[in-house]
């Protein structure tokens, strides 16, 4: 699962049902969650994400961490069911996973995942892509929106992007602890690398967005859908809409897939073969055999 796809859900718990001492508890194994995760080198967001889901579960079953079972875990996970979508359950399940058996030193075994949603991502026409960009509201916005699509960079890389990052000689830049912890190397279109650097001059930024700290992704988030509302685009359009519109469009115009999935910092060839199955260009441009009889 995309770590951009999935926003942290906000449901409530019965957590004010618990005493003071049972809360301190529970905040010391939250605690030692978040600990080993950053130890382990999981993004800023898994960390965030699986620290809410084990506040939220322990609030919901009211117990001390050690006492919990797999049977707690279970009725947790089925009643998120009722009103959440199977993306955010499979989440819940694979931080409750984690928790219970590199935190708490329980089996999980007994647990079944539920299969994820294979759906396809919705992907942007160029003249969409023209159209987006032409509806921002500031010359920043059109160049982190121009950036996301050229390079096809994650939402957090693209907030994450340092000036030194960038190389105007060789028209590359670099993405440092990306997804997984991975360096990997992109390329720049040579007008947007100009335009950057004309945005850069006199600025004292650390950031190529920002000053001393990154934007927030949501802030990025905002950017991207306001553009698309300007722009009359029906879709939803997200930062991550322009990142499946570049490899869709790389793969339409016949770069070969093992490229894009270097390009996109995928570890699996598996995870970037879902784009052949949305080139909507590709598909307009078979010959139908009912033509040729």
């Amino acid at each position: 699962m995309s770590e951009e796809s999935v926003d942290t859900p906000k449901f409530s718990g019965n957590g004010d049902n618990l005493g003071g001492d049972q809360q301190r508890g529970q905040k010391i194994v939250v605690d030692k969650l978040r600990t080993e995760l950053k130890l382990r080198g999981f993004s800023p967001l898994t960390v965030r994400n699986y620290s809410f889901f084990a506040e939220k579960f322990l609030a919901h079953v009211g117990k001390d961490a050690a006492e919990v079972s797999e049977d707690d875990a279970k009725a947790y996970l089925s009643s998120l069911f009722d009103t959440k979508a199977k993306n955010t359950i499979m989440l819940a399940a694979a931080s409750l996973k984690f928790f219970y058996q590199e935190v708490l030193g329980k089996s999980f075994d007994k647990i079944k995942m539920p299969k994820k949603e294979k759906t396809l991502p919705a992907v942007l026409s160029k003249d969409e892509v023209k159209a987006l960009l032409g509806a921002a509201e500031t010359e920043k916005s059109r160049l982190l929106m121009s950036l996301l699509y050229s390079s096809g960079l994650r939402v957090s890389e693209v907030v994450n992007l340092k000036k030194e990052h960038l190389d105007f000689t060789e028209g590359t830049g670099w993405v440092r602890k990306g997804k997984g912890s991975k360096d990997r190397i992109f390329s720049l279109s040579a007008g947007l690398l100009s335009d950057v650097g004309k945005f850069l001059e006199g600025r004292e930024n650390e950031y190529v967005f920002s000053k001393s700290k990154p934007l927030t992704t949501r802030n990025v988030q905002k950017i991207v859908k306001r553009a698309a509302e300007r722009a009359g685009i029906s879709k939803r359009v997200t930062p991550h809409t322009l990142r499946h519109s570049f490899a869709t469009h790389l793969l339409e115009q016949g770069t070969d897939i093992r490229v894009i999935q270097a390009m996109l910092g995928h570890a699996s060839l598996s995870t970037t073969q879902v784009y052949t199955h949305v080139s909507s260009e590709q598909i307009k441009g078979v010959a139908n055999p009912l033509d040729g009889l």
